[in-house]
């Protein structure tokens, strides 16, 4: 059940924190330039912004209810610790409700610029909310800021130190946000290339998809980066979960990266692709430096092996494939001042957006169940914090007819924004490009 709401939520947190921006950057740009297709991309985009918000409203209400219903004995336990957290996300959540209304009800009534300074609450608290959230994930892989007595309490609790001090929650949060913005630049510039396939290349269609894309292909490479950033720390703090990664059975120095293949429970690796050195290498630095092996703790201290593997690597490969997708785009930009031209870019920009979300769920997975069996590492097993009770089954088929309804919704709506009209000056600008050869100018 958690992990179907985590599916369903996660996509829409990314839209909460990176669409605002992409929609207050397009009026900004309408309004700075005089340009109304600016502005008119930035009213339509913003009709689906709230729309996206209203979905994140149920599936995250939903998880609420979830973390107290489904997991009783880590709320008991730890509720002191990360309690702060969930109150500022409250406050975040119910100042972004506030402010979005304002944004989206207001264009007819207030000046453009006092219109554009509503919007900055949203971009704001759009990002407050999530790092609450994401400082307790980050937290739980790495817990700090309490002591547990003899009888097992938790006590001597300091919020602040656990949330915020925290050595995870810096490349946790930074991977997240870069994350969100490629997911959103992708999708988005997706959805407009294929129109751009359609042949629609004006002003219009050509911003809506280049902005966005610039955006995603800027924060693709940067991914690279941070992913090293997380991953060594991660080798620090969590080797158990490394070696996972890896399927890495005996400590060694030296360690080589193993690609593709399937785990063994020998602690073999079979159909795999080693490559001599290279997780010493990525993890610390030093080729020589030693990983520790899966052999080092019992069984019941592994996390199902297989599982985080093909999620790591499903994340892993795609964040490659996007990273050459970005560079493919910058290069034509930058050195040709034009888009690509072939079609197989565009075609392959159609299936960025669903392989951004893909690579962001596996990142999760590789994130929850590289954890297991703990749900605080280290010192709460899963089996501890979860719930006892009946009934279970019979919830999960009754969020699954909640979700069914709520992706219908969605989409319905989507697509009632998508074939609202065009305001009449824009519709008759691409008209005219249409008719004298936008086709062959839109790639400029």
């Amino acid at each position: 059940m958690q992990a179907m709401s985590f599916v369903m939520h996660i996509p829409l947190v990314c839209f909460g924190i990176a669409f605002p921006s992409l929609v207050i950057f397009m009026e900004w740009l309408g309004l700075k330039t005089g340009k109304a297709h600016f502005t008119a991309i930035a009213r339509r985009w913003s009709k689906v912004m709230i729309t996206l918000f209203a979905a994140g409203v149920v599936t995250g209400t939903l998880l609420s209810f979830e973390l107290g219903v489904l997991w009783p004995g880590f709320m008991a336990a730890f509720g002191d610790v990360f309690g702060l957290a969930f109150g500022l996300e409250g406050f975040s959540f119910f100042i972004e409700a506030i402010f979005i209304s304002i944004y989206v009800y207001s264009w007819e009534k207030i000046s453009p610029k006092k219109h554009i300074l509503t919007g900055i609450p949203v971009i704001a608290t759009g990002i407050t909310g999530s790092m609450m959230v994401i400082a307790v994930n980050a937290w739980m892989n790495n817990p700090s800021g309490f002591s547990i007595n003899q009888a097992g309490e938790v006590v001597d609790v300091k919020p602040f130190e656990a949330l915020f001090a925290n050595g995870h929650l810096w490349p946790q949060l930074t991977h997240m946000y870069l994350a969100a913005y490629i997911v959103v630049g992708f999708i988005i510039a997706g959805i407009y290339a294929f129109a751009w396939m359609k042949g629609r290349r004006g002003d219009y269609f050509r911003t809506a998809m280049v902005v966005p894309l610039a955006v995603a292909c800027i924060a693709a490479p940067a991914q690279l980066l941070i992913g090293d950033w997380a991953a060594r720390t991660v080798a620090h703090d969590q080797p158990i979960k490394l070696a996972s990664f890896e399927g890495l059975y005996k400590t060694t120095k030296g360690a080589p990266e193993t690609i593709l293949g399937w785990y063994e429970p020998d602690g073999t690796i079979e159909y795999g692709i080693e490559i001599p050195k290279l997780l010493s290498l990525l993890a610390y630095h030093d080729p020589n430096a030693t990983v520790q092996g899966l052999d080092t703790v019992p069984e019941d201290d592994r996390p199902p092996i297989n599982v985080v593997r093909i999620a790591f690597q499903t994340m892993v490969g795609i964040g490659t494939g996007l990273a050459a997708l970005a560079a493919w785009f910058l290069f034509t930009w930058f050195r040709r001042r034009r888009l690509p031209e072939t079609k197989w870019f565009y075609r392959a920009l159609m299936l960025a957006g669903p392989g951004a979300v893909v690579a962001l769920i596996a990142g999760w997975v590789t994130t929850e169940v590289g954890r297991q069996p703990w749900v605080v590492y280290g010192v709460m097993r899963t089996e501890q914090a979860v719930t006892g009770a009946d009934g279970v089954l019979f919830g999960f088929g009754a969020l699954m007819a909640v979700y069914a309804v709520l992706v219908v919704t969605v989409f319905w709506v989507l697509r009632r924004i998508a074939r609202q009209p065009f305001p009449p000056e824009i519709a008759a600008l691409e008209q005219a490009e249409a008719g004298g050869g936008g086709a062959e100018d839109g790639t400029r």
